[in-house]
């Protein structure tokens, strides 16, 4: 029977999420200061910044230098699987190369302390104005909207992070490079990565396909290590080296020169799609204009054929266990047999989103669904939705309302949203 595994796995969630909500409180009311130790340094567990299925965020400071993180804590009860895939989200964000996508500054693995399971860390930098889900419950508190200029353009921002996911070419350096192995008894969880690029360059490669060879083996060296209360558990990382300020991976870049690689991927498009683009996961950066978008836990390469009824199951359990519903495209509520789902996902996703930064709620999430019993699969499958009286452009709303056809066909295509968008700029110039 389902049901049981499924309750015990939920007991096991609450169960996690208990211990990390006292773990936050206590370093609070007991002046204990959680900490995590990678390459011998130590950065302390200021506070929790977000919570979502197995995974937590929290603000983690450097002891030797003060500067500060977020931490994501990832925990994979099913041991060498679960670790495997919270490893393709470290592949993730290292593929992407864009102004507009976050970077990955470090990741380890560890056995988890309290349990069977290991845990997965992954170090990205900390936008301390938070995300645009944060801005649009501010302008809630405050009763203001964002100016149209603004919104707009941090709109197109994120349209450009995404247009690097549906443009994506892999790079034939991958093929040329030896699978990462072992070296002096430490795991390496993955391949060669490209030189340090000038942020600027609008460049969307890294590492092609995910490759388990590449991924962290749970028997490293014990370099540092996950401590709380003087226990102490080995960890599995590559080495880190401090530059420009940062912690990086070491090794790759030199692994790449040897390789001979080029600045720029030359094969075929593979498209990716992020599969949960929403408010939430566009971070602020620190200027105020620019958008980061985070968060690829549910990414994966976009075009995927559904020939048989069983694959069409798969894709909805996939979509309701990692896309947001208010925000889920109507083909993943439910998937069609001889149909192939492709990167019209996002399209739609950003078509909700752009609708919840000018009115402060999904456009499906109303008073019909939220207070009245209605159903978001429903008026999502139908696009019931309706725009609020504003003074924001007609232009606004009808690069919305493209964004947000049911079937995916009658969707523009990322190129298309960019195009429509600077002509609303531009309008609004």
């Amino acid at each position: 029977m389902a049901l049981p595994s499924q309750l015990s796995n939920a007991i096991d969630t609450l169960k996690d999420q208990a211990r990390d909500a006292f773990w936050a409180l206590s370093s609070c009311l007991c002046q204990q200061t959680p900490s995590v130790k990678i390459n011998g340094r130590t950065f302390k567990i200021v506070k929790v910044l977000g919570e979502g299925g197995f995974s937590f965020v929290y603000l983690a400071q450097d002891d030797h230098n003060g500067r500060q993180f977020a931490l994501k804590k990832i925990r994979c009860p099913t041991g060498r699987e679960g670790v495997k895939e919270a490893m393709r989200e470290v592949e993730a964000y290292r593929r992407f190369k864009h102004p507009n996508i976050i970077r990955i500054l470090d990741s380890a693995v560890v056995q988890d302390p309290e349990g069977e399971g290991q845990i997965v860390y992954l170090f990205l930098p900390l936008y301390k104005r938070g995300n645009l889900q944060d801005a649009i419950n501010a302008n809630v508190v405050n009763g203001q909207h964002f100016p149209e200029q603004k919104m707009v353009r941090l709109f197109k921002g994120a349209c450009e992070a995404v247009r690097a996911m549906h443009t994506y070419r892999p790079s034939p350096r991958s093929a040329a490079l030896p699978p990462t192995g072992k070296q002096n008894g430490s795991a390496s969880p993955s391949g060669a990565k490209p030189p340090r690029r000038n942020t600027a360059e609008h460049s969307n490669h890294s590492d092609d396909e995910d490759d388990d060879e590449r991924l962290p083996q749970p028997d490293g060296d014990a370099d540092g290590g996950y401590s709380y209360d003087g226990a102490s558990v080995p960890l599995v990382t590559k080495k880190s080296v401090e530059e420009e300020g940062e912690v990086v991976f070491d090794g790759d870049e030199e692994a790449a020169e040897i390789a001979g690689s080029s600045s720029s991927g030359t094969g075929e498009i593979v498209p990716y799609a992020h599969r949960d683009l929403k408010p939430g996961n566009i971070m602020i950066a620190d200027d105020d204009i620019t958008p980061i978008l985070m968060d690829f836990g549910s990414t994966v390469k976009a075009r995927i054929n559904v020939e048989t009824r069983t694959q069409a199951l798969v894709q909805q359990d996939i979509a309701a266990e990692q896309s947001t519903m208010a925000y889920r495209a109507p083909e993943l509520f439910d998937v069609k047999t001889g149909h192939m789902l492709d990167e019209k996902v996002d399209i739609w996703s950003l078509g909700c989103t752009l609708y919840a930064l000018a009115y402060s709620h999904s456009p499906f999430e109303n008073t019909q669904t939220t207070e009245q019993g209605g159903s978001i699969a429903m008026a999502v499958l139908n696009a019931q939705y309706k725009h609020p009286e504003s003074a924001y452009s007609q232009g606004l709303k009808s690069l919305i309302d493209a964004m947000l056809k049911v079937n995916p066909k009658d969707r523009p295509d990322i190129h298309q949203v960019i195009e429509m968008t600077d002509r609303v700029l531009q309008n609004l110039a």
